[in-house]
């Protein structure tokens, strides 16, 4: 009844170079594997962090990654030692998306 669909000449060409290269050990996890990790640490500019503050009614972590051109993770740590020191109040928001004034 059924059986195995004829492959195209181009994918049987895919599938034969595929097969090639397993055997000669060239796999893509091998290329992966070489890359070396590196650890990369970002430090948000405290003077533009400040003044977008204080330019603003009220922002989100978010928002002031996208000002100063780092990572929200990092925004987010910035605002909760401000948030620590008393120099921002968190006054909405909900699911880790907060929003924040300035003291």
């Amino acid at each position: 009844m059924g059986g195995a669909k004829k492959k195209s000449p181009a994918q049987a060409e895919k599938s034969q170079a595929a097969e090639a290269a397993k055997k000669e050990g060239g796999s893509k996890k091998d290329k992966k594997e070489q890359k070396q990790k590196t650890n990369i640490s970002v430090i948000i500019d405290d003077g533009q962090a400040m003044n977008f503050i204080k330019n603003s009614k009220v922002f989100t972590a978010q928002e002031l990654s996208r000002q100063t051109n780092v990572k929200v993770s990092a925004a987010n740590a910035f605002l909760l030692n401000l948030l620590k020191q008393g120099a921002v109040k968190r006054v909405g928001g909900y699911s880790g998306h907060h929003v924040y004034v300035q003291s």
